[in-house]
């Protein structure tokens, strides 16, 4: 994707199974949960751009021991912040006694991070600030280890004023609305209700001493989570640790956020995305599993894993945004899809060319969108090869040079923009971004033809389209095109994501600021005011109730007629060459990434109730110039 836009958050969970010792024996370090947590946490570094944090738990600590350590960070490289301060405790107790670093029990009663269970976080925040107070894991403290609780997720809940409220009617107190602290507070609770119940059947038939014990033998954590997300109407995968050792990794029902996790006699490991387990752990991806829809992984304080259901599986709506970009391409299912969702669009592109293959140069922009550039370039490829056949086959006493000039048909595939990375970071402050953006990509002088060729730029997907007019196309337009044709390998984003993506308003959208120039060109203006009216309406109703009425901003029109407007309003004026904008139609989008059918941000079709109601509030938004998120 060329624009700035947030992102995913990440997770990264490991419960060691084996004594210490044992990873001290086998593996020669005494840090081998820190060392695989790393890895983990590095690999899905593109998921936190905002902070990190990690939490671990020591199992069967003595009374008076510290059993719960955590770090969080907001620097500008915060996964290796993080790691630096947890291995300099290492490295100032090595040189102050070598021997001790190889002494597993004493490292585990005398520093942090030597624990069995291991909880990380890569965030990309959509509430508050990026101050580290907002960042995960977030701990819910207890004298009861039963009862502390340690969580941190990748989600969004789009109900978060009803849960709150559900919360005062239970006696409490929260001090924050966010759906962290909401999701935090309200498995507490129940947490705190199962533990008490359990006090209470056994009170006089044990020992207070024994009792914890007890607990923990009895505890429930599926129904812990099955009374807390009752109500949860969202996009999570988020994991937990109670503070005696118990853990679990939850997803919603939908299945809209990923979560993968793999087990041997050693460890327990999950993480948002599958390849960067097979990496840390050197695996097959069929060995990696998905934690269902509505399930959750249950790793207890013994050791035993199990996947149970916690709410009704519904149709399968994970998100196709995370297949089209936001998850490393190293996956191979991921890589093939991006691959095929390249292919399926080089009809639209050989259309727009008129065929002209040989006065075409085609590109990519930027690194993420190689692997779809590499699908379109292959189909290209077939395409060529098909025409060179025909001739071939129909020239009766061909010379050399007639079959040459035939096999010489090909695409011309040239690396026309260089994005400078050491700029990024800098100018991802809006305040500065608008001024420096121009200076993003560098041009490849020479690449093509001036006033000749026509160039194919391809990217991941146009949401806001702003990088396009402001700097890209003007860039490229120096080069002297005839014609850019610029192909989105996703459709068009018309409707907002509030289930962890950062794309809240409507107005943000490229897609639905030529939907409202179309209405006005044909004079339909009546239509913008009707369908205000019906969302006003529709937001007086329980969000169960509500529809998504926006989708009649764009019904009058195709998808090549807003194709159309959307390649007007993005090209400069200042520009001399030809623009034109092509998308990825729904229907090939579902053939190229077929198990992963959430497509709201598309369609306008969400997998949950208040998906209607955010889009709704959204449009409320835009026409009475509320510049907020609608949840």
């Amino acid at each position: 994707m060329s624009e700035l836009i947030k992102h995913e958050c990440g997770i990264a969970f490991i419960r060691l199974l084996k004594p210490l010792e044992y990873y001290r024996a086998k593996y020669g370090t005494s840090f081998y949960g820190v060392d695989k947590m790393y890895l983990l946490m590095e690999k899905q570094h593109n998921r936190g751009q905002d902070g990190a944090g990690i939490a671990n738990i020591k199992l069967d600590t003595r009374p008076g021991m510290r059993y719960i350590n955590r770090i969080r960070s907001v620097a500008s490289s915060p996964i290796k912040d993080i790691f630096l301060r947890i291995y300099s405790e290492y490295q100032a107790i090595q040189s102050r006694n070598p021997d001790l670093l190889n002494d597993v029990n004493w490292l585990k009663e005398n520093a942090n991070f030597t624990g069995e269970v291991f909880l990380g976080h890569l965030r990309y925040g959509t509430f508050g600030d990026n101050s580290e107070h907002y960042l995960h894991p977030f701990i819910r403290h207890n004298n009861w280890k039963t009862r502390t609780l340690t969580v941190a997720g990748n989600f969004n809940l789009t109900n978060v004023d009803e849960l709150f409220n559900n919360l005062i009617e239970l006696g409490q107190h929260p001090i924050e609305t966010s759906d962290t602290v909401t999701v935090l507070e309200k498995i507490g609770h129940f947490q705190d209700e199962q533990v008490n119940k359990i006090y209470s059947e056994n009170k006089g038939l044990h020992s207070k001493k024994t009792m914890t014990d007890i607990i923990i033998d009895n505890l429930d954590v599926a129904e812990i989570l099955r009374k807390s997300a009752k109500a949860w109407d969202g996009g999570y995968a988020m994991a937990g640790m109670l503070g005696h050792g118990d853990s679990f990794i939850f997803r919603d029902p939908s299945g809209i956020r990923p979560a993968y996790w793999y087990q041997d006699d050693e460890v327990v490991v999950a993480a948002s995305e599958r390849p960067v387990i097979q990496t840390a752990f050197n695996l097959r991806a069929e060995q990696i599993q998905e934690v269902k829809p509505g399930h959750a992984l249950i790793i207890k304080k013994s050791g035993k894993t199990y996947q149970q259901q916690i709410l009704e599986p519904l149709k399968r709506k994970s998100c196709s945004f995370e297949r089209i970009y936001f998850s490393r391409g190293t996956d191979v299912d991921i890589y093939k899809e991006r691959k095929a969702l390249g292919e399926y669009l080089v009809p639209k592109v050989l259309k727009s060319l008129d065929y002209n293959i040989q006065e075409t140069v085609f590109s990519y922009i930027p690194n993420t969108a190689s692997v779809a550039f590499r699908g379109l370039a292959q189909g290209l490829e077939k395409y060529c090869n098909r025409i060179k056949r025909d001739r071939i086959l129909q020239l009766s006493n061909p010379t050399v040079q007639e079959i040459e000039d035939i096999l010489n048909k090909k695409p011309r595939i040239e690396k026309v923009t260089v994005k400078d990375v050491k700029m990024r970071t800098f100018i991802t402050q809006d305040n500065q971004r608008d001024d420096l953006v121009a200076h993003v990509y560098d041009i490849t002088y020479g690449s093509i033809r001036r006033g000749v060729d026509n160039l194919v730029v391809l990217d991941d997907s146009i949401v806001r389209g702003t990088t396009l007019k402001q700097s890209i196309l003007r860039i490229l337009d120096r080069l002297g095109p005839l014609k850019i044709l610029v192909v989105s390998s996703a459709p068009q984003i018309r409707y907002p994501d509030c289930y962890g993506i950062d794309m809240a308003k409507l107005n943000d959208f490229i897609a639905f600021q030529a939907a409202i120039a179309l209405i006005k060109d044909k004079k339909m203006e009546s239509l913008i005011n009707e369908v205000y009216i019906k969302a006003l309406a529709q937001l007086k109703k329980p969000k169960e109730d509500q529809i998504n009425v926006v989708k009649e901003i764009y019904r009058p029109f195709t998808a090549e007629q807003i194709s159309l407007k959307i390649s007007e309003l993005l090209r400069p004026k200042s520009i001399n060459a030809e623009v034109e904008i092509i998308y990825q139609s729904i229907e090939d989008l579902h053939s190229a990434v077929p198990n992963d059918k959430g497509d709201w941000y598309f369609t306008g079709d969400y997998p949950t109730p208040g998906g209607n109601r955010v889009v709704n509030q959204s449009f409320v938004n835009y026409i009475e110039g509320n510049n907020r998120r609608a949840y």
